[in-house]
């Protein structure tokens, strides 16, 4: 699990340093042929991994239920975020995987209900669940850095 959240945080960093490097406008900015900007993408990552570690695990989420409504599978922008909004995505980034390392660590996760992902595989633990966290925010790492082109 070790290899899995410093994989995690590593990607975590380099969403920090985009958080950082575009403004406001910027990060709203959603492309012609695009659904969604950076700061729809950075904080759907945040929201996925919650719900994918503590929701299915029956634990509280780090995450409010309206940030998990604006961010989850299947929504997109429907407003600018906001300056605070996107402070407090910044703050989540790291803080929810210092969280999680804590309560792994801490054998919190005992039950895990078992979730068949899009992809077809069926997620069984905590474990299976970061490993395929790690996949998805790969996944959307690359779509952020495609939408950089174009802002």
């Amino acid at each position: 699990m070790n290899t899995t959240l410093a994989i995690t945080r590593t990607n975590r960093n380099i969403l920090k340093q985009i958080l950082a490097k575009y403004t406001l406008q910027q990060l709203n900015e959603i492309p012609a042929g695009y659904s969604n900007n950076l700061i729809w993408n950075i904080a759907h990552v945040v929201v996925t991994q919650q719900l994918l570690v503590y929701k299915l695990s029956g634990l509280p989420m780090l995450v409010s239920d309206e940030m998990v409504e604006k961010y989850k599978k299947g929504s997109k922008p429907e407003h600018n975020a906001t300056q605070e909004e996107v402070d407090l995505v910044l703050g989540l980034l790291l803080s929810t995987i210092d969280q999680t390392e804590i309560d792994i660590a801490h054998n919190s996760f005992t039950n895990f209900v078992e979730y068949p992902t899009s992809t077809g595989f069926v997620l069984k633990n905590v474990q299976d669940a970061m490993a395929f966290n790690d996949f998805h925010e790969g996944i959307h790492l690359g779509i952020i850095m495609t939408i950089r082109k174009f802002i």
